[in-house]
């Protein structure tokens, strides 16, 4: 089993969560690689049994570009992806937090509900963000057992 992390981020929070998503599927077993979006070409999907896109909500509740972009590039919705989004209630509320990753999570019709992460991982959230990968996994497993 093997997923590709594709995230977008700015202040390095996306990063953070990418990255601990990745050392828990490596705590067990699972063979990841993290891309980060706008940089290099796009790893060929076809050699992963999943995606996770990651992005930060832009502005007022929108999809940075260079993920819009990230998503033509792909040019088709792969089977089984997972998304996940760092945001700021302090801008917009709650009504606009994390936005890109609900709008992904229902362009690519996730079967999983998006990670929603107020700014840094850091902290009382850091928790949220393994359950949240376990939880992605187990649903994985699920579907391909």
């Amino acid at each position: 089993m093997s997923f590709l992390i594709a995230y977008a981020t700015y202040s390095g929070n996306t990063q953070e969560v990418a990255e601990l998503i990745q050392e828990t599927f490596v705590s067990r077993q699972v063979d990841v690689t993290l891309h980060r979006i706008g940089s290099g070409s796009i790893p060929d999907l076809a050699n992963f049994g999943g995606m996770i896109v990651g992005s930060f909500t832009w502005e007022k509740g929108a999809t940075p570009e260079e993920v819009k972009d990230f998503v033509l590039d792909v040019g088709y919705k792969p089977a089984h992806v997972y998304v996940f989004g760092t945001g700021d209630t302090q801008f917009g509320g709650d009504a606009l937090f994390c936005q890109a990753a609900v709008k992904l999570a229902e362009f690519y019709h996730s079967m999983y509900p998006p990670l929603k992460i107020e700014q840094s991982p850091r902290g009382t959230q850091e928790p949220e963000v393994v359950k949240w990968a376990e939880g992605v996994l187990e649903h994985w497993l699920h579907l391909h057992a």
